[in-house]
């Protein structure tokens, strides 16, 4: 591939990540627009208010707009930074974000970090020695990947907080080594599915390279078994993992609303629960925007990234 043919395709790519985030603004304040209910009743704490209270109260927020002037104040605030101003905080929903990001993007990072090493590690071992290894690598994989992130808190929880004290049952801790050390049973219960489907994806990619004919060849040719999997085996396998770890990745973002809730952690997923039930319409808005950004984000540098780890992977071509 030319330089020019693969700048060109990187230019397709960011523009169609720009176009999907674009139409996501859309969906995400239409919905939120669509929701029943009245913002205004949270908005009151269970006073009464008289009709004029109530206007004057839609108004300072921006309620009593209609949908798409609504829409184009609040994009034009997007791309201004400003995400608006939360009803139940009263303050920047941006700096009520990223005053949380901290503990959430350690979280993911934690988490994401222990589903692809073990991930991957379990479906390598269980591809290169196959047998009662991989049937039991594949049961395992399939446990984690049924296994909801609620149910994995809970049983987290009980059997190694409560039950055995190894682990603290809330909070984020205090300083690196004990946030790392509060935020262990959080990302484990995270990472647990990740974990499953990454084994999954990444045994079926190594098993199919093993039975490649160039591998064979090069065995028969003497090479080490560490270089033939090193060279032969990992490298070929790259790019189905780095897709399935892009989508894992920025899946993470939602997991943290269930495992932050779970273990009392004070970010950004337990900022979007507490937000839904008091109906925070411009902090639910803005979160759920980072999402997809990060989504949109993480999968575009996952497609740019692979036509260069793997040179099989022509532009716009399938991944194999």
């Amino acid at each position: 591939m030319g330089t020019r043919t693969l700048l060109a395709w990187a230019a397709r790519r960011a523009l169609g990540a720009v176009l999907t985030v674009l139409v996501a603004t859309v969906v995400v304040y239409g919905a939120l627009r669509l929701v029943p209910g009245d913002p205004v009743v949270a908005l009151s704490a269970g006073r009464r208010l008289t009709p004029e209270q109530i206007e004057a109260l839609r108004h300072r927020h921006g309620l009593d707009r209609g949908l798409l002037p609504g829409y184009l104040s609040w994009i034009g605030g997007v791309l201004r930074l400003d995400l608006g101003t939360s009803l139940n905080y009263q303050t920047g929903v941006l700096s009520l974000i990223t005053g949380r990001l901290g503990v959430s993007g350690l979280l993911i990072l934690y988490s994401a970090t222990l589903a692809v090493a073990l991930g991957t590690a379990v479906a390598l071992v269980s591809a290169v020695r196959g047998g009662v290894t991989d049937r039991i690598a594949s049961v395992l994989a399939a446990a984690a990947t049924a296994t909801p992130t609620f149910v994995a808190s809970i049983a987290l929880l009980a059997l190694f907080s409560t039950g055995l004290g190894w682990f603290p049952a809330t909070g984020a801790g205090t300083g690196p080594a004990d946030r790392l050390w509060h935020l262990t049973l959080p990302a484990v219960a995270m990472a647990i599915a990740a974990f499953g489907v990454l084994a999954r994806v990444g045994n079926a990619a190594f098993a199919e390279q093993l039975g490649r004919e160039h591998v064979a060849v090069a065995r028969s040719r003497g090479v080490g078994a560490a270089a033939v999997i090193r060279r032969h085996v990992v490298r070929n396998a790259l790019a189905p993992l780095l897709t399935v770890v892009g989508v894992l990745v920025a899946s993470l973002f939602v997991g943290t609303a269930v495992v932050e809730t779970a273990f009392g952690l004070d970010g950004v997923g337990s900022l979007l629960v507490t937000s839904v039930s008091r109906r925070d319409f411009p902090v639910v808005q803005g979160i759920a925007l980072i999402g997809v950004v990060l989504f949109v984000v993480v999968n575009t540098l996952v497609d740019l990234v692979l036509p260069l780890v793997d040179p099989r992977v022509t532009a716009g071509g399938p991944r194999r």
